[in-house]
């Protein structure tokens, strides 16, 4: 099973939308909710390449980018393949 990490904050519709398409496929993820945890905002930076919006979402430690990004995967089919399903 692939390792996905998720930053997220409390008030993100998108967040929820990208965590209920990777449950849809039976995925477990790490979340990172930057509104508990602020302190982590640096770290999400440095992974991410700069972005500040939230979800950020990495795969196996591969930048996918927010739910925009993952919902094109998951259209073009590549979603499956990264997840190894």
């Amino acid at each position: 099973m692939a390792k996905i990490e998720i930053y997220s904050k409390d008030v993100c519709p998108y967040c929820t939308l990208a965590k209920r398409l990777l449950e849809s496929k039976g995925q477990t993820y790490e979340e990172i909710n930057l509104s508990t945890y602020p302190e982590r905002t640096d770290e999400m930076l440095k992974r991410c390449g700069g972005r500040m919006t939230v979800p950020e979402i990495l795969i196996d430690d591969k930048l996918i980018g927010g739910f925009d990004d993952l919902a094109e995967l998951n259209k073009s089919g590549e979603l499956d393949t990264l997840l190894g399903l």
